[in-house]
């Protein structure tokens, strides 16, 4: 039924209409403006959706387009001279001897063979920096995995530098003044020189997601924060989650409701909404300085996230619980059970799955967060991907604010590739909780 018709039908059972003209002239005008009113109501929800909808898009957009080109990587071809002399004078191909050769010497004489015109010191140290920081060792890599190149001479592939990959990307201005640029034109001309010699392309980069961080861009990977990451989390939902559901039963069902409840109450409100940094400050002042815990360790950022999730899963614990009909109660009372097993085989089955709502709320909001994390130390350059809940490690959104810090280029696409990978986590970790709601849910 149309606003007009619907209108019509209101003035027609009205039994006043035949007596008062004047009071159906009133209510039709209530009407109309009632109608009016919801139609704009109805129009602005829906432009507020559509525009946190496009926000949303915007960003998801622009932070794919600086991202995705991180999970590819420029390559260049080099001959490589793998003389015995250099690398095993002594014989024997013995690993330890193969390992402690000079493999930048070698590297820097396979660039100057690549380039045998270029001459002169300022060139030849600008000519050094087409290979990645790490290339030398990707040289020696090669080597101990397989000895026999000792000896040969063979062309192999090597990480070009961070502002070559710029480059090959399109992502250096060349209409700035070569003064203005990282990048000089000689350094253009040999890169287009290997261009036409088919032997620079870009491939899938290997390092993203298996290495951890260093200090040249097109070194450093994502596995260290992940790893970190998870470790925190795991350490974060041991700790809050059994405590966070303790507590929303005992506040619900046992506990009476005196003042001192009531100030309990109050109080896990209001650290809802403290703000995090605040947990970060607690963490430095117990855990490290009083009980002298492990700095920069993910049992330590899991026991500062756990105390500013706990709230969050008490509060919706709590709304869980209280969302059970009183039926259920009286009706496993009646049958003798007691008030323990009323709550255990009862109340807390049917509870559960808001309680885990409660539980991906808080770990959300504890994957995300950097700045408690930053107060322990987790902020350190840390190189090597944890082995456990005590090694030095840091985390995705502390590892995003690190890159996004650096001046070099190349860390820009590294912080959006990071935002990408963290917000697949994100994604997975809450389908897993989802999958769990599904399994736990009970309906009555």
């Amino acid at each position: 039924m149309t606003d007009q018709a619907a209108t019509h039908a209101a003035l027609e059972v009205s039994p006043s209409n035949a007596a008062s003209p004047g009071t159906a002239e009133k209510v039709a005008a209530s009407l109309q403006r009632r109608y009016a009113a919801e139609r704009r109501f109805r129009f602005f929800g829906l432009a507020a959706v559509v525009a946190a909808l496009t926000f949303l898009g915007l960003m998801s957009v622009s932070i794919f387009l600086n991202g995705y080109t991180a999970f590819w990587q420029t390559k260049m071809q080099i001959e490589v001279d793998f003389a015995a002399e250099a690398l095993d004078p002594k014989g024997g191909l013995a690993q330890d001897s193969l390992r402690k050769a000079d493999y930048p010497g070698l590297l820097k004489q396979s660039l100057r063979q690549t380039f045998p015109k270029v001459e002169g010191r300022r060139d030849r140290r600008q000519l050094y920096k087409l290979a990645s920081g790490g290339a030398a060792s990707e040289l020696r890599d090669m080597v101990l995995a397989d000895p026999t190149l000792v000896g040969t001479r063979a062309a192999v592939w090597i990480t070009a530098s961070d502002d070559i990959d710029m480059l090959i990307k399109g992502r250096v201005d060349l209409s700035l003044p070569e003064s203005e640029r990282r990048i000089k034109d000689k350094e253009i001309a040999w890169v287009e020189e290997l261009r036409v010699g088919g032997v620079i392309e870009q491939r899938f980069n290997t390092r993203f997601f298996p290495a951890g961080d260093s200090r040249d861009p097109e070194q450093a990977g994502v596995l260290g924060a992940a790893v970190g990451s998870l470790l925190t989390l795991v350490v974060t939902l041991v700790l809050s989650f059994p405590l966070g559901v303790m507590a929303a039963i005992y506040l619900e069902e046992f506990a009476p409701k005196n003042r001192m409840t009531g100030i309990i109450e109050v109080n896990i409100n209001n650290l809802a909404a403290v703000p995090s940094i605040v947990f970060g400050l607690l963490g430095l002042a117990v855990f490290l300085n009083f009980f002298h815990l492990p700095r920069s360790a993910p049992l330590v950022g899991g026991m500062v996230l756990a105390l500013m999730t706990l709230p969050t899963i008490i509060i919706a614990g709590r709304a869980a619980i209280q969302a059970v009909p009183p039926s259920i109660r009286e009706a496993a009372l009646a049958v003798g059970a007691s008030r323990m097993q009323m709550v255990t085989d009862h109340v807390l089955p049917l509870a559960m799955p808001g309680m885990v709502t409660g539980a991906i709320i808080g770990m959300a909001r504890a994957l995300g967060e950097s700045a408690p994390l930053l107060m322990i130390g987790m902020v350190a350059f840390i190189v090597d991907v944890p082995g456990g809940p005590t090694d030095p490690a840091t985390v995705l959104p502390v590892q995003v604010y690190l890159w996004a810090d650096s001046p070099e280029r190349a860390f820009v696409e590294r912080t959006s590739a990071a935002i990408l990978v963290l917000l697949a986590f994100l994604i997975c970790m809450n389908l897993v909780a989802q999958l769990l709601r599904h399994k736990l849910e009970r309906r009555w």
